[in-house]
């Protein structure tokens, strides 16, 4: 079976408690319970968060050797600051999707680049946890045709 990882960055672990008027109300627990339901009978779901990001780039590096075949990405904040998780990215050589529950192109200025934008196979905003099960279709239909 195909291993699909999920990563979350910062802040995420207060979904349905934070700004529940950006975010939504359900909280992550109910958002990788919905990923997994999406994929169950054709990839096997790993999930982490963390707030701490040399935590998370050391997951990312983790996914070079684990058996991990794509990443599904909300990266939060770090996707405007981090070029650390860009590099990490690069390194491991994983295709991934990058997640936004809200939409970053009406929101403030600097949440409208993303250091890791260009070298995802996709990005999906604003289309709330909703956006989690497409990437999860996206990403088992981009692993059984290896390509867009």
């Amino acid at each position: 079976m195909q291993q699909i990882l999920l990563l979350n960055g910062p802040n995420l672990a207060l979904l349905g408690q934070r700004e529940p008027e950006v975010y939504g109300t359900e909280t992550l627990r109910d958002v990788v319970a919905r990923v997994r339901a999406a994929i169950a009978e054709q990839a096997v779901l790993n999930d982490f968060q963390s707030n701490s990001e040399g935590k998370f780039i050391d997951r990312v590096h983790a996914a070079m050797h684990d058996g991990t075949d794509f990443i599904i990405l909300n990266p939060g904040a770090w996707a405007h600051t981090s070029i650390a998780l860009r590099d990490a990215l690069l390194s491991v050589s994983k295709p991934f999707v990058e997640v936004h529950l809200s939409n970053v192109f009406a929101r403030e200025a600097f949440r409208q680049r993303s250091y890791l934008s260009d070298i995802a196979v996709g990005v999906v905003s604003g289309l709330g946890v909703t956006g989690y099960e497409l990437a999860a279709t996206f990403a088992l239909a981009y692993l059984i045709n290896r390509k867009i």
